[in-house]
């Protein structure tokens, strides 16, 4: 007698496995969070080209944001892209740097935080 997964317990698998992730790669997380905010991604070396050719300048750097505990990954980075809209609009600014990021681990179940580093532009 052959031993089949049935489809339905082959997804319920699949999504456990995937929720239990508690990070990203560099290329998952630049990816994704460009895709996840309104305001525009830049790269380090992009802003540095647009502030020296005075098409952008910046209106604040470093700003620490911990984005709110999420089920999932993606629901940490999606809670992080809408801090990070909301912090570039109350800057007045279009435009943001993403310094560095990690995911913190805050309880002994092995949950975890998302936390971001993020400079704020405004470019014409």
């Amino acid at each position: 007698m052959r031993n089949h997964i049935k489809p339905c317990h082959l997804i319920l698998l699949i999504l456990l496995l995937t929720s239990c992730a508690t990070s990203m790669t560099p290329v998952e997380m630049t990816s994704n969070l460009k895709t996840m905010t309104k305001s525009k991604f830049m790269t380090q070396a992009e802003a540095q080209e647009a502030v020296s050719s005075n098409t952008c300048r910046y209106l604040t750097k470093g700003r620490d944001y911990v984005a709110p505990v999420g089920f999932t990954v993606k629901d940490d980075l999606r809670f992080a892209a809408n801090g990070i809209d909301e912090w570039v609009q109350l800057d007045g600014g279009n435009a943001y740097v993403l310094n560095s990021y990690f995911w913190a681990t805050i309880d002994e179940d092995g949950s975890t935080q998302l936390h971001i580093r993020f400079d704020t532009l405004l470019c014409e």
